[in-house]
């Protein structure tokens, strides 16, 4: 972590705090995460408690991007579900008191694995395996929660989702556009062309379920949180499950590393096979059809996201700007990968 009070004006946020916020007592000290490109996280730790807070970043956003309204409004309404999500304090949508829309929820302690491989475990293939099949279970819960008991049934727009989703990231890359991308005016003419007929499912989604945005137990390596629900919107789950599918097909150097050649069954961890079966076996829905269009709408996704990541760079507002260039050279390859799984 590193000192981010140059995002965080103290002298208003201790104060407002200590008003709005019960049990909160200052001093207070401030650390910025250095992991997350989309919306700024810190650290704040007091002598009795520590909290995290997620604001919007700096400088001209794109129209409903870095949401961190919507994070907080799907998280308090999972507080007393199945899925682990951490205890949410509060949100401020007064931007004068640091600058921005931000919110707070207390810090969950638990691990959190950037790589796929899970090198951390070393050569314990049961335990990485037992990790990925409770990452199953959890995208499963998402997908069963009950929207309208939870106050979520108008998170998201009715109507075929995958078309509005191609319709949307077209539009956001065309306006986060930092270069000429080879292939990729053709991949969405191909994901508009290809998109599956609407069979009417619709579910609560994350948007972006990987391992990295989870905190696990270190003792019995259970999911303590499921984290960075920016994307969380009402959609179909084959949305999700393509997405975290999507990083068993990523090489493994990438700055988002994936599992690309990866001798898998040595290490415990399920082949996309098994993964997707288990899946199907937790919701009872049906092996997916059309799973190149799902995939290909995965790395196009993603290369649209990354592409905003490496504009916000380029004028100046990304939250780690050395990451952010470092993700946006990842475009490339995903849009040659969307194309690859469909052409």
């Amino acid at each position: 972590m590193t000192d981010g009070t140059d995002l965080i004006q103290l002298d208003k946020l201790a104060p407002y705090l200590e008003s709005h916020l019960p049990g909160f007592r200052g001093p207070m000290q401030v650390a910025k995460f250095a992991t997350g490109q989309s919306n700024p996280t810190f650290r704040l730790d007091t002598d009795n408690a520590s909290y995290v807070l997620r604001r919007k970043p700096a400088g001209t956003l794109l129209k409903s991007a870095h949401a961190v309204e919507r994070e907080y409004r799907v998280m308090q309404a999972l507080q007393d579900s199945v899925v682990p999500v951490p205890p949410i304090c509060l949100l401020c949508e007064d931007e004068t008191i640091i600058g921005s829309v931000f919110y707070v929820m207390q810090l969950v302690e638990g691990r959190t694995y950037m790589d796929p491989r899970v090198p951390e475990l070393g050569d314990d293939s049961t335990t990485r395996g037992r990790l990925y099949d409770r990452m199953n279970s959890v995208l499963a819960a998402i997908h069963s929660v009950d929207v309208e008991r939870v106050g979520l049934g108008d998170f998201g727009k009715s109507g075929n989702y995958f078309a509005r989703q191609v319709e949307r990231w077209s539009r956001q890359y065309r306006a986060a556009a930092t270069r000429d991308e080879p292939g990729i005016e053709e991949l969405m003419t191909w994901l508009d062309r290809n998109t599956p007929s609407d069979d009417g499912r619709v579910s609560l989604v994350h948007g972006d379920y990987r391992i990295d945005n989870m905190l696990f137990s270190d003792t019995d390596h259970n999911v303590m949180a499921v984290l960075d629900w920016e994307l969380a919107t009402l959609g179909h789950p084959f949305a999700d499950l393509a997405y975290q599918c999507m990083q068993w097909r990523m090489p493994v150097d990438a700055p988002l590393p994936g599992l690309e050649g990866v001798d898998r069954n040595a290490l415990g961890i399920p082949t996309e096979d098994n993964y997707v079966a288990a899946y199907c076996q937790r919701t009872g829905i049906e092996a997916p059809a059309d799973w190149s269009f799902y995939l290909a709408f995965s790395f196009f996704r993603l290369a649209a996201i990354l592409e905003g990541v490496n504009r916000r760079a380029a004028d100046g507002n990304a939250s780690n700007p050395d990451q952010a260039r470092r993700l946006g050279k990842m475009v490339p390859d995903l849009v040659s990968r969307a194309l690859d799984e469909v052409m």
